[in-house]
């Protein structure tokens, strides 16, 4: 019974920034982790981040690292994804996930709820 939004999709120019928000509603979390998957048109769906509530240990996919960074607030059970040095390939709709697992979290069947996705546009 657990909702996820996510917020801060957007359309951006290459070199720019976006910050994505993703709040989750229905209970808290104190274990687990949540992630940040991507889904570009005719594209296989691709890992770009995750963090696990307990220790804020985080994971790239090799794309994005060193560009993205992914943070959280336990407090209000928000999970954001900073994109910064956006690509015209990193165009895709962004979904947040959660899981009460706390390893394979690359991969998308380790998680138990997933948001609607929000839309991220970078034009060159």
């Amino acid at each position: 019974q657990v909702q996820l939004v996510e917020s801060g999709g957007g359309s951006v120019q290459a070199g720019g920034s976006l910050r994505l928000s993703c709040a989750a509603s229905g209970r808290s979390f104190s274990s687990g982790g949540m992630g940040w998957f991507r889904q570009a048109p005719g594209k296989e769906r691709e890992f770009v981040a995750a963090i696990t509530w307990s220790g804020g240990n985080t994971y790239y996919g090799g794309s994005v690292k060193g560009r993205f960074t992914i943070s959280r607030d336990n407090a209000n059970n928000t999970v954001y994804l900073q994109m910064n040095g956006l690509k015209p390939e990193d165009t895709a709709v962004y979904s947040c996930a959660a899981t009460r697992k706390e390893s394979l979290l690359g991969l998308s069947i380790r998680y138990d709820y997933w948001g609607q996705g929000t839309h991220v546009t970078v034009s060159s």
